[in-house]
């Protein structure tokens, strides 16, 4: 009641939220809330609204205190530059902050007197005044030795483009107008989506500090301390973002609140779209190229080799789902062929390498239908090309050697002449069957990739779940690994 008292008497600003006052504000509610939890006066006509005002001063406090952090930590983050004024939008949101807990607190106090709660009297004026020394200790520990930290570094900055990438759908970057509020927050902003990237990101802080943090490998790579700075800030305005989403749907959504100006959703929404979800979209967009050059930096260079998609080659699907693979990592990746090398980030290099990849398989059918002497040196008297050249396609089938896409099989009406060498004629057409889609050649042909280890062991996942397609050229879904291909 002390710190309501001193919040109500107080001119509305943001520089009124100290950390004294608004540690002291959030320890006092969270023990009044449990207290009245036990007494069950969520569920009592005259003690709900003095418990559902608890809640919005616990819950607001516990806003104050993630932005005041964020204000102070702003120069120690060291983020990249926005178009937008970071620190000027967190003075607003914490105005905003300020407004709603003046308005709650004068509430309570009104609530607390009809209640006949005692109010405490003879307050100190300056006991939330918070006067601090400038300056830093001096950073004066040893850095330690670590021979995992280049591991680690690359998997921080997989997990961090691997989040972006999932957390875009949630995280618009731009500003949201009030008539896109509702199609948001039905669709993905969420106070359950949040939470959840709020644990992860935090999972993520967590394992830089155990791994790379004061190591002499931090010290002599200052990239690493900007991507600290940008995990950490994403995190804490997700958590923002997330007590936003948790009042306006246990709160405005389902009525759960008493009068007072505090209870206008619009300002409530715009915060939390326009700076907790749009800023961590905005950082997370940013540190992007970071992380890929960080990629680039503590890449190990490796080498796979997996099959050729059984579906015709590296058409549409898998071409581009392999470039966009090595599009999100921002790295390297050559694929090679009998001595030539595609730029794996392309789709169009690696559609044109089909050509060769046909080619391949044409040799490779040959040599089989040779070996199996499937066809005979000239046909006999009752026979036809047509006949003969269905037959073979037919026993090719059965063996798994080719894959027929259409039924029934139509061969070419005009096919040469008998005198022609039946070798030639079966090849070429199969050749015309395969061009025009119809049939396509079953081999386990390889291919190699060469490029960053990390990059390669998601193409082999790629590949190991047949680039996203069935023998028939059918979507099937991607594992969670590959997650991030799915936006």
């Amino acid at each position: 009641m002390e710190a309501s008292q001193y919040l109500s008497t107080h001119a509305v600003q943001s520089d009124l939220l100290t950390r004294p006052l608004l540690g002291d504000i959030l320890s006092h509610a969270s023990q009044i809330e449990e207290l009245l939890d036990a007494y069950g006066a969520r569920n009592n006509q005259q003690w709900q609204p003095f418990r559902s005002l608890v809640a919005t001063i616990k819950l607001y406090s516990n806003v104050g205190c993630e932005l005041v952090h964020i204000q102070r930590a702003l120069s120690a983050y060291q983020l990249l530059p926005l178009q937008r004024d970071f620190g000027r939008a967190t003075e607003q949101t914490l105005d905003y902050t300020c407004r709603i807990l003046a308005e709650a607190t004068a509430h309570i106090l009104a609530k607390a007197t009809e209640l006949n709660i005692p109010i405490p009297t003879g307050m100190d004026p300056h006991r939330y005044e918070e006067h601090l020394p400038p300056g830093r200790l001096e950073q004066n520990l040893a850095t330690r030795k670590s021979e995992t930290v280049a591991k680690t570094v690359t998997l921080l900055a997989t997990a961090f483009l691997n989040l972006a990438a999932e957390s875009k759908p949630t995280l618009p970057s731009g500003d949201v107008g009030p008539e896109e509020y509702e199609e948001y927050l039905k669709a993905s902003i969420t106070e359950e989506r949040l939470r959840s990237l709020e644990f992860r990101f935090h999972n993520l802080q967590s394992l830089y500090d155990t791994n790379v943090s004061k190591t002499e490998t931090e010290d002599l790579d200052p990239d690493l301390s900007v991507l600290r700075g940008h995990i950490s800030v994403v995190m804490h305005l997700l958590r923002v973002a997330t007590e936003f989403a948790h009042y306006y749907e246990r709160h405005i959504q389902r009525k759960q609140q008493v009068s007072g100006g505090y209870n206008d959703p619009e300002p409530l929404l715009r915060h939390l779209m326009n700076y907790a979800v749009s800023f961590a979209g905005n950082y997370l967009a940013s540190a992007e190229l970071l992380c890929q050059n960080m990629l680039k930096k503590y890449t190990e260079i490796g080498t796979i080799e997996v099959t050729v998609p059984q579906y015709r080659g590296f058409h549409v699907r898998p071409s581009t789902l392999v470039s966009k693979l090595v599009l999100h990592y921002g790295s390297q990746v050559k694929m090679e062929l009998d001595g030539e090398y595609y730029d794996a980030a392309s789709p169009l290099e690696l559609f044109r390498a089909n050509e060769k990849i046909n080619a391949q398989k044409r040799r490779w059918l040959a040599e089989e239908i040779l070996r199996l002497q499937l066809v005979p040196d000239r046909l006999r008297d009752d026979q036809d090309i047509r006949g003969m050249i269905h037959t073979v396609v037919m026993t090719l089938a059965e063996t798994s050697k080719l894959i027929i896409y259409e039924h029934p099989l139509t061969l070419k009406d005009n096919l040469p002449r008998r005198e022609s060498r039946l070798m030639e004629q079966v090849t070429d057409e199969i050749a015309r069957l395969q061009a025009h889609g119809k049939i396509d050649i079953g081999t386990n042909l390889k291919i190699r990739f060469i490029g960053d280890k990390r990059v390669l062991a998601d193409i082999k996942l790629l590949a190991d779940c047949g680039y996203g397609e069935d023998n028939f050229g059918n979507n099937i879904p991607l594992p969670e690994g590959l997650a991030y291909l799915r936006k």
